[in-house]
């Protein structure tokens, strides 16, 4: 069941990047539902054909424009802005979800792998973020919240790239929320921890691997170490990154938001 009503994004027209992976689906599903029209793009030309399905469930087809692209590509960003505000209009609101994880230790960590990372997680981000950030100047008003991750806020073991990016796009977030909100427009950060996705489940089994566990076992562990005793659900990420696109929150702005069952709180 739904926590918001289906109309407290209505007039919105949300892009919604990374659309293919679990967060960026159901953060598809949850917008529609709030009555947004929705942009989803990713990679991935079949599951993104389920999930322009799945939304037809819930809203018109009338209201939803799938697009696939590679957000690293310069031409594939201006045709993604310009096909979705022709079929959609203007983007209102731009969630940035797309993201990979990967890397190793410092010592064992290829540096073209963590320029990837880094390419993917942060400056494709930023560059597709430009040009819409234009538009929102010119309409007067807009959001924008960037899927970081707990990684973002302290590092750990083994984890150089990846949260080296997601400092990034938090550093980024922070300083652009100055620069934009004297044009009306918010820009916050969520920051999930463990999500109960495939991306966390192979995060997990190569810490497993590399501790000489179990997945199961490890797996057990992680989520004992959780004040909440489990692992977040991406409904849960997806619901908070609604609930930063609705004028509920007018003044949270350049924020960080934590979802992590207790793991980090400061």
């Amino acid at each position: 069941m739904s926590v918001f009503s289906n109309e407290a994004l209505a007039n919105h027209h949300v892009l919604i990047t990374g659309a293919t992976g679990e967060i960026g689906s159901e953060t598809a599903k949850v917008l529609a539902s709030m009555g947004a029209k929705v942009t989803i793009t990713g990679r991935n030309e079949s599951k993104l054909r389920s999930l322009q399905k799945e939304l037809e469930t819930v809203t018109s087809n009338h209201s939803i424009y799938t697009h696939i692209a590679d957000i690293t590509k310069q031409l594939d960003r201006e045709q993604l802005i310009a096909d979705a505000e022709s079929t959609l209009g203007s983007i209102t609101d731009l969630v940035n979800n797309a993201g990979i994880t990967g890397g190793g230790q410092v010592d064992e960590l290829d540096p073209k792998e963590a320029e990837m990372i880094m390419d993917v997680n942060y400056f494709s981000a930023l560059r597709l973020t430009q040009p819409i950030y234009q538009k929102m100047i010119e309409q007067g008003a807009g959001n924008i919240v960037n899927v970081a991750s707990l990684s973002g806020l302290r590092g750990t073991a083994g984890n150089t790239a990846y949260a080296a990016s997601k400092f990034a796009m938090i550093g980024w977030t922070q300083s652009m929320a100055y620069e934009a909100i004297k044009h009306r427009i918010r820009v916050n950060a969520v920051c999930p921890g463990f999500v109960d996705t495939s991306m966390a489940a192979q995060i997990l089994e190569k810490q497993a691997k590399q501790q000489g566990k179990s997945y199961e076992t490890l797996i057990e562990e992680t989520k004992k170490k959780i004040p909440s005793g489990r692992l977040t659900t991406t409904l849960e990420v997806a619901n908070t990154i609604g609930y930063l696109l609705t004028d509920a929150c007018d003044n949270i702005v350049g924020e960080s938001v934590k979802i992590s069952g207790g793991t980090l709180m400061r």
